[in-house]
């Protein structure tokens, strides 16, 4: 049965995420609107845009670090409990599983004068993070008499999930020919919600004396909340219509915004930097919430037992109420969103153009290269994570437009991703991927992500 239970965990990892909620290909693409959801300071040269509903934006990042899909379900005639064995061996304490989807069904702007782009939009989300437990994997897998002595501790214990939906709306202002600057104010309505971090305490297995083992719960504080998941009946009830009608003005409202900033430094040199998702979702509807706090401890059964009452097993659970206090309430709580920073520069070269469009009767100057580097932090349970990308963009023609990136984060040093925009009449068609030399064996990686969507433009 344990080993059924932790299939079944790393089975749901597997599946769920080979992510960081990077979108480093994306960031400073500037011919595709959906720059502004990452820096709402970006500059535009177009007169108005609107995305194809549902089809605008759709991006999928999921990873995993510590070990890979292939290190458990490799065909390689290797025994299935040697494989957990090694992945649960290279394993560190701070090793997680990120997920992060999003689809936006309405997207526009429109430039309302010579300094001004207003964009406003509506999209889902499903972001997820939890940290890989370890040590309490390897306690249901082979008990606690192999591991005497040895600390398992509750501060491994991190989760954190939304599924919401944002209402948003934003501007760029174009201040001079060297700043343009831009603010976004964002409606979020949750659906969704498990939380559980900040856990404290630890279960240790001792050799006793009145019996073999001792086992001792000290300094517990474990606490954990959820919200859309159980009904008054405190019966798990997920019906796909409430949800989907959770995400737009449900009763779970929070509220945030993003700033960000570009900055010409030279006319070849370009600094950028965004601060997103600075905000929180306060839960409110259908929550189940529990907390368990104490001290406890057990050496056995029989010391309860006896003859005259041999309901021991009562008497030990009257035993542990006693000394581990639990409580179930249905509070609301709040859940700060998990606060995003980019910050970029870049650097512009080769053959100049001069491009002129019909709403705007002046010149802009481009180049046909850049280079440049890029810093991602996000604010995650266990503190922040980090990312450093080196970029090159490329103008093949003024109609389409590439990017590749190389990545060092958590999860790989070798993550190569590409990124092209291509202009069809009106329509803008854009699609990035990373990690493309793992795509032939994705299962040996231990991150993916793509992003794609189509909009029309207007110049």
């Amino acid at each position: 049965m344990k080993k059924i239970l932790l299939i079944i965990i790393f089975s749901m990892i597997s599946i769920g995420g080979i992510m960081s909620q990077n979108k480093q290909i994306l960031y400073g693409f500037d011919e595709i609107p959906q720059t502004l959801l990452l820096n709402p300071g970006a500059v535009t040269n177009y007169k108005y845009h609107a995305g194809v509903p549902l089809l605008s934006g759709i991006s999928t990042n999921a990873s995993v670090s510590g070990f890979t899909i292939a290190d458990l379900f490799r065909a390689d005639n290797v025994n299935f409990n040697t494989k957990l064995d090694n992945v649960l061996n290279q394993l560190g304490t701070s090793d997680y599983v990120a997920i992060n989807t999003q689809v936006e069904v309405i997207n526009a702007g429109y430039k309302i004068n010579e300094r001004d782009y207003l964009s406003v939009g509506y999209y889902t989300e499903l972001d997820a993070f939890f940290t890989i437990p370890k040590d309490f994997l390897q306690l249901i897998k082979d008990g606690n008499a192999g591991f005497i002595n040895r600390n398992f501790l509750f501060s491994s214990v991190n989760v954190k999930a939304d599924l919401l939906g944002v209402i948003h709306a934003g501007i760029s202002r174009k201040m001079s020919e060297k700043l343009t600057i831009g603010g976004r104010v964002k409606l979020y309505s949750g659906a969704l919600n498990v939380l559980s971090n900040n856990n404290r305490g630890s279960f240790t297995t001792r050799l006793g004396t009145d019996n073999i083992y001792v086992h001792t719960l000290s300094n517990v504080g474990v606490s954990a909340y959820s919200s859309g998941f159980y009904d008054a009946n405190n019966e798990i009830n997920l019906d796909a219509r409430d949800i989907i009608g959770s995400t737009f003005l449900g009763s779970n409202l929070g509220l945030g915004f993003d700033i960000g900033v570009t900055y010409r430094i030279d006319p070849q040199t370009v600094f950028t930097a965004s601060l997103l998702d600075i905000g929180f979702i306060s839960y409110s509807e259908k929550t189940r919430n529990g907390t368990v706090n104490g001290n406890y401890t057990f050496s056995g059964i029989e010391f309860l037992y006896d003859s005259t009452n041999p309901d021991y097993w009562q008497q030990l659970n009257d035993d542990i109420d006693a000394n581990i206090l639990r409580e179930n309430n249905r509070e609301s709580y709040s859940v700060m969103r998990p606060i995003k920073f980019n910050a970029a520069l870049q650097y512009q070269f080769g053959r100049t153009r001069s491009e002129e469009s019909c709403s705007d009767i002046s010149y802009k100057n481009y180049y046909d290269n850049a280079v440049g580097a890029q810093l991602y932090t996000i604010i995650r349970p266990i503190g922040p994570r980090f990312a450093m990308t080196g970029f090159y963009q490329r103008r093949i023609s003024e109609k389409f437009n590439t990017k590749v990136t190389y990545t060092i984060d958590d999860f790989s040093y070798t993550n190569f991703g590409i990124g092209v925009s291509a202009n069809v009449w009106k329509l803008n068609i854009y699609g990035v991927v990373d990690n493309v030399f793992q795509l032939s064996d994705i299962a040996n990686a231990n991150n993916a992500s793509f992003q794609l969507g189509i909009n029309m433009i207007f110049k």
